[in-house]
Protein backbone atom coordinates (compact mmCIF):
# COMPACT_ATOMS: atom_id res chain seq x y z
CA UNK A 1 0.00 0.00 0.00
CA UNK A 2 1.14 3.28 -1.17
CA UNK A 3 0.39 5.83 1.37
CA UNK A 4 0.93 8.82 -1.06
CA UNK A 5 -1.82 7.16 -3.29
CA UNK A 6 -4.71 9.28 -3.68
CA UNK A 7 -7.73 7.25 -1.87
CA UNK A 8 -10.67 7.15 -4.19
CA UNK A 9 -13.52 8.30 -2.14
CA UNK A 10 -15.74 4.97 -0.75
CA UNK A 11 -18.31 6.60 1.54
CA UNK A 12 -20.93 3.93 0.09
CA UNK A 13 -19.02 1.22 1.62
CA UNK A 14 -19.17 2.52 5.15
CA UNK A 15 -21.75 1.01 6.42
CA UNK A 16 -20.59 -2.44 5.60
CA UNK A 17 -17.08 -2.17 6.48
CA UNK A 18 -18.19 -0.85 9.92
CA UNK A 19 -20.39 -3.57 10.48
CA UNK A 20 -18.22 -6.05 9.97
CA UNK A 21 -15.26 -4.39 11.94
CA UNK A 22 -17.77 -4.41 14.72
CA UNK A 23 -18.45 -7.88 14.35
CA UNK A 24 -14.88 -8.32 14.80
CA UNK A 25 -14.62 -6.23 17.76
CA UNK A 26 -17.95 -6.38 19.67
CA UNK A 27 -16.60 -5.02 23.02
CA UNK A 28 -14.66 -2.18 21.80
CA UNK A 29 -14.46 -0.11 24.77
CA UNK A 30 -12.04 2.62 26.64
CA UNK A 31 -9.41 1.06 28.11
CA UNK A 32 -8.55 4.55 30.74
CA UNK A 33 -9.35 4.08 34.14
CA UNK A 34 -11.64 6.58 36.12
CA UNK A 35 -14.20 7.19 38.48
CA UNK A 36 -15.04 10.94 37.93
CA UNK A 37 -15.12 13.50 35.15
CA UNK A 38 -11.71 14.80 36.58
CA UNK A 39 -10.18 12.07 36.64
CA UNK A 40 -11.08 11.52 33.07
CA UNK A 41 -10.04 14.53 31.89
CA UNK A 42 -6.84 14.04 33.55
CA UNK A 43 -6.33 10.56 32.23
CA UNK A 44 -6.93 11.56 28.41
CA UNK A 45 -4.71 14.55 28.99
CA UNK A 46 -1.98 11.99 30.10
CA UNK A 47 -2.93 9.77 27.09
CA UNK A 48 -1.60 12.00 24.68
CA UNK A 49 1.23 10.35 22.69
CA UNK A 50 1.02 7.29 25.29
CA UNK A 51 -0.29 4.31 25.42
CA UNK A 52 -3.64 3.77 27.95
CA UNK A 53 -1.79 0.80 29.63
CA UNK A 54 0.92 3.54 30.51
CA UNK A 55 -1.36 6.12 31.89
CA UNK A 56 -3.30 3.52 33.97
CA UNK A 57 -0.20 2.49 35.65
CA UNK A 58 0.64 6.20 36.42
CA UNK A 59 -2.53 7.17 37.55
CA UNK A 60 -3.18 4.30 40.06
CA UNK A 61 -0.88 6.19 42.17
CA UNK A 62 -1.58 9.63 41.25
CA UNK A 63 -5.57 9.22 41.43
CA UNK A 64 -4.84 8.02 44.86
CA UNK A 65 -2.38 11.43 45.93
CA UNK A 66 -4.54 13.91 44.12
CA UNK A 67 -8.05 13.97 44.95
CA UNK A 68 -9.86 17.09 44.35
CA UNK A 69 -9.63 19.68 41.48
CA UNK A 70 -8.11 22.34 44.47
CA UNK A 71 -5.60 19.84 44.76
CA UNK A 72 -4.64 19.85 41.27
CA UNK A 73 -4.32 23.34 41.30
CA UNK A 74 -1.86 23.63 43.79
CA UNK A 75 0.17 21.11 42.90
CA UNK A 76 3.86 21.90 42.17
CA UNK A 77 4.58 21.87 38.07
CA UNK A 78 7.68 20.36 38.98
CA UNK A 79 7.23 17.74 41.49
CA UNK A 80 3.83 16.69 39.48
CA UNK A 81 6.07 16.42 36.45
CA UNK A 82 7.97 13.80 38.09
CA UNK A 83 5.04 12.05 39.04
CA UNK A 84 3.60 11.59 35.11
CA UNK A 85 7.43 11.41 33.67
CA UNK A 86 6.34 8.07 32.00
CA UNK A 87 3.50 9.41 30.29
CA UNK A 88 5.86 11.60 27.85
CA UNK A 89 6.09 15.28 27.83
CA UNK A 90 5.45 15.57 31.02
CA UNK A 91 6.72 19.24 31.56
CA UNK A 92 3.92 20.34 29.55
CA UNK A 93 1.48 17.92 30.24
CA UNK A 94 1.84 18.89 34.21
CA UNK A 95 1.58 22.43 33.47
CA UNK A 96 -1.79 22.08 31.12
CA UNK A 97 -3.27 19.98 33.77
CA UNK A 98 -2.65 22.51 36.92
CA UNK A 99 -3.34 25.30 34.97
CA UNK A 100 -6.63 23.35 33.81
CA UNK A 101 -7.46 22.63 37.64
CA UNK A 102 -7.15 26.62 38.21
CA UNK A 103 -9.58 27.56 35.18
CA UNK A 104 -12.48 25.20 36.54
CA UNK A 105 -11.97 26.46 39.86
CA UNK A 106 -12.43 30.27 38.97
CA UNK A 107 -14.20 29.97 35.70
CA UNK A 108 -16.11 26.92 36.04
CA UNK A 109 -17.26 26.67 39.58
CA UNK A 110 -14.70 24.10 40.19
CA UNK A 111 -16.83 21.46 38.31
CA UNK A 112 -15.85 20.41 34.56
CA UNK A 113 -17.24 22.00 32.02
CA UNK A 114 -19.81 19.60 29.96
CA UNK A 115 -19.94 21.48 26.61
CA UNK A 116 -17.67 21.77 24.02
CA UNK A 117 -16.99 25.20 24.46
CA UNK A 118 -16.37 25.34 28.45
CA UNK A 119 -13.79 22.49 27.86
CA UNK A 120 -11.56 24.07 24.90
CA UNK A 121 -11.09 26.89 27.33
CA UNK A 122 -9.08 24.46 29.54
CA UNK A 123 -5.49 24.70 28.92
CA UNK A 124 -4.13 21.06 26.57
CA UNK A 125 -7.74 20.51 25.79
CA UNK A 126 -8.63 19.80 21.98
CA UNK A 127 -11.70 18.65 20.02
CA UNK A 128 -10.62 14.87 20.68
CA UNK A 129 -9.90 14.83 24.43
CA UNK A 130 -13.20 17.23 24.80
CA UNK A 131 -15.14 14.85 22.57
CA UNK A 132 -14.09 11.94 24.68
CA UNK A 133 -14.87 13.72 27.93
CA UNK A 134 -18.37 14.42 26.96
CA UNK A 135 -19.51 11.15 25.65
CA UNK A 136 -17.99 9.48 28.56
CA UNK A 137 -18.16 11.52 31.55
CA UNK A 138 -21.36 12.85 30.48
CA UNK A 139 -23.05 10.96 27.98
CA UNK A 140 -22.93 13.56 25.14
CA UNK A 141 -22.24 13.24 22.07
CA UNK A 142 -20.45 16.09 20.44
CA UNK A 143 -18.33 14.46 17.44
CA UNK A 144 -15.86 11.79 16.98
CA UNK A 145 -12.60 11.60 18.73
CA UNK A 146 -9.97 11.70 16.01
CA UNK A 147 -6.50 10.09 17.23
CA UNK A 148 -3.61 9.05 14.98
CA UNK A 149 -5.31 5.78 14.39
CA UNK A 150 -8.92 6.96 13.26
CA UNK A 151 -7.43 9.53 10.91
CA UNK A 152 -5.16 6.97 9.31
CA UNK A 153 -7.81 4.36 8.77
CA UNK A 154 -10.40 6.96 7.93
CA UNK A 155 -8.13 7.71 4.76
CA UNK A 156 -6.92 4.16 4.39
CA UNK A 157 -10.47 3.34 3.90
CA UNK A 158 -11.42 6.53 1.77
CA UNK A 159 -13.78 7.46 4.69
CA UNK A 160 -11.90 11.12 3.68
CA UNK A 161 -9.56 13.06 2.02
CA UNK A 162 -8.31 15.24 4.50
CA UNK A 163 -5.51 15.64 7.34
CA UNK A 164 -6.71 17.79 9.32
CA UNK A 165 -8.78 16.02 12.17
CA UNK A 166 -11.91 18.77 12.44
CA UNK A 167 -12.03 17.74 9.01
CA UNK A 168 -11.85 14.32 9.32
CA UNK A 169 -14.75 14.83 12.43
CA UNK A 170 -16.69 16.63 9.97
CA UNK A 171 -16.60 13.53 7.95
CA UNK A 172 -17.22 11.24 9.79
CA UNK A 173 -19.98 12.61 10.99
CA UNK A 174 -21.47 12.98 7.86
CA UNK A 175 -21.57 9.19 7.60
CA UNK A 176 -22.17 7.52 10.80
CA UNK A 177 -25.08 7.85 12.65
CA UNK A 178 -24.73 10.54 15.93
CA UNK A 179 -25.21 7.93 18.68
CA UNK A 180 -22.43 5.35 16.49
CA UNK A 181 -19.47 8.01 16.72
CA UNK A 182 -17.87 6.67 20.11
CA UNK A 183 -17.92 3.12 19.18
CA UNK A 184 -16.84 4.24 15.34
CA UNK A 185 -13.87 6.08 16.85
CA UNK A 186 -13.34 2.92 19.42
CA UNK A 187 -13.42 0.06 16.37
CA UNK A 188 -11.04 2.47 14.43
CA UNK A 189 -8.70 2.68 16.78
CA UNK A 190 -8.80 -1.12 17.92
CA UNK A 191 -8.52 -2.03 14.22
CA UNK A 192 -5.52 0.27 13.95
CA UNK A 193 -3.53 -0.99 16.63
CA UNK A 194 -4.26 -4.93 15.87
CA UNK A 195 -4.37 -5.12 11.96
CA UNK A 196 -4.09 -1.73 9.95
CA UNK A 197 -0.94 -0.44 11.68
CA UNK A 198 0.83 2.78 10.08
CA UNK A 199 4.19 0.30 9.19
CA UNK A 200 3.69 -2.84 7.50
CA UNK A 201 -0.48 -3.30 8.03
CA UNK A 202 -1.59 -7.17 8.10
CA UNK A 203 -3.66 -6.32 4.49
CA UNK A 204 -3.80 -10.41 3.94
CA UNK A 205 -5.80 -11.00 7.03
CA UNK A 206 -7.94 -7.47 7.07
CA UNK A 207 -11.54 -8.63 7.34
CA UNK A 208 -12.31 -5.66 4.95
CA UNK A 209 -9.70 -5.80 2.62
CA UNK A 210 -12.13 -6.39 -0.16
CA UNK A 211 -13.70 -3.18 0.54
CA UNK A 212 -10.47 -1.30 1.19
CA UNK A 213 -9.39 0.63 -1.44
CA UNK A 214 -6.10 1.10 -0.18
CA UNK A 215 -5.61 -2.92 -0.03
CA UNK A 216 -5.33 -2.79 -3.49
CA UNK A 217 -2.05 -0.78 -4.04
Amino acid sequence: MNAEENIPDNTHNFENIFSLLREAYPDAAPALHFSSPLELLIATILSAQCTDRQVNQVTQSLFKRYRTLEEYAAADVSEFGKEIYSTGFYQQKAKHIIESAQIMLTDFGGKVPDTMEGLLQLHGVGRKTANIVLSRAFGKIEGIAVDTHVKRLSNRLGFTQHEDPEKIEKDLMRIAKKEDLETLSMTLILHGRNICMARNPKCEICIVKELCPSSKF
